[in-house]
């Protein structure tokens, strides 16, 4: 496209499900009761996280710690779709765009870090039992959380700098529900070959080894079950990780899913299902998953709820 031809794109429309113009009440309803589920799931582990003693302990914490990223995450990509849903306000300013693509980009970032940790902590737990409260003490604790934060919402500053230089002209349609990272490439007129060396670079220096320290945390773990000799026991052991490990597979798979795929396969119709999943499934299911399979956590719900 030539330079003189483009036009400046001053905000963005957000197209949402155009798909099913005749659902977009029953959608909303829909959303509304997921979100109000997801809402009260996170809240009800934070509460319960904070309130029982018997919680205090290094697995709770960052449990808390994912709960509350996994209302952020939500409460970042589905009150924008609720309006468009309702009101059919699918406009959004550039600015207004950049700031949620930047908040959803910290969250992924800093979920990925703190799921990387709670898989240490699964190790250190399983693998050095008698010095685990050594290792895991709450100063260690509160350090790595505040790091994995302050990483998480520092790393995608660069997206933040780079993105609103480029020029978006032509359509200014998002085919999306939120302002997505890969929705706005496809918009741009500008090459995007800086913004995609950052992104191979994050997931060189990032990414892949949250993944590899998770994989090899779990390699330990599994290893060292296996060589527990009582079935009893290792029943025990197991059960005090799957927990964490279903969630890492949920989480992984929907970004590999998303973010993995071959540039030339990729459709945004399929995306926004991925999308979808990542924000609506892994925080609605996480409760659920450390609910049900944690006696701790049920027992603690069977107190406050008794």
């Amino acid at each position: 496209m030539e330079k003189e031809n483009c036009t400046t794109v001053t905000g963005f429309f957000i197209l949402g499900f155009p798909e099913f113009p005749e659902l977009q009440i029953p959608l909303f309803f829909l959303f509304l009761l997921i979100y109000l589920i997801i809402l009260m799931g996170n809240l009800i582990i934070i509460a319960i996280v904070c309130l029982d003693s018997h919680l205090h302990t290094p697995m709770y914490f960052f449990l808390g710690n994912l709960s509350f990223l996994d209302i952020s995450c939500t409460s970042v990509s589905l009150p924008k779709l609720l309006d468009i849903l309702l009101r059919k306000t699918h406009h959004v300013s550039t600015n207004g765009c950049f700031t949620q693509m930047y908040f959803f980009l910290s969250i992924v970032c800093t979920e990925n870090l703190i799921l990387s940790v709670m898989a240490y902590d699964r190790y250190a737990a399983v693998c050095q039992p008698l010095s685990y409260y050594l290792i895991m003490n709450p100063k260690v604790c509160i350090l790595m959380s505040t790091v994995t934060w302050i990483l998480g919402f520092l790393l995608p500053v660069s997206y933040l700098f780079f993105i609103p230089q480029f020029s978006f002209c032509g359509s200014n349609e998002i085919n999306h529900f939120f302002c997505d990272f890969s929705a706005l490439l496809k918009l741009s007129c500008t090459s995007t070959r800086t913004i995609q060396y950052i992104i191979y670079i994050m997931g060189a220096f990032v990414g892949f080894p949250c993944f590899i320290s998770t994989l090899t945390s779990y390699v330990y773990i599994i290893s060292n079950i296996l060589r527990i000799r009582s079935t009893e026991g290792r029943h025990k052991a197991f059960s005090t990780c799957s927990s964490h490990l279903t969630v890492v597979g949920l989480f992984y798979l929907t970004l590999m899913c998303l973010y993995l795929r071959p540039s030339s396969t990729q459709s945004m119709d399929i995306n926004k299902v991925i999308s979808m999943l990542y924000n609506i499934l892994i925080p609605m299911c996480n409760p659920l998953i450390y609910s049900l399979k944690n006696k701790d956590v049920k027992t603690a719900l069977r107190k406050c709820f008794c």
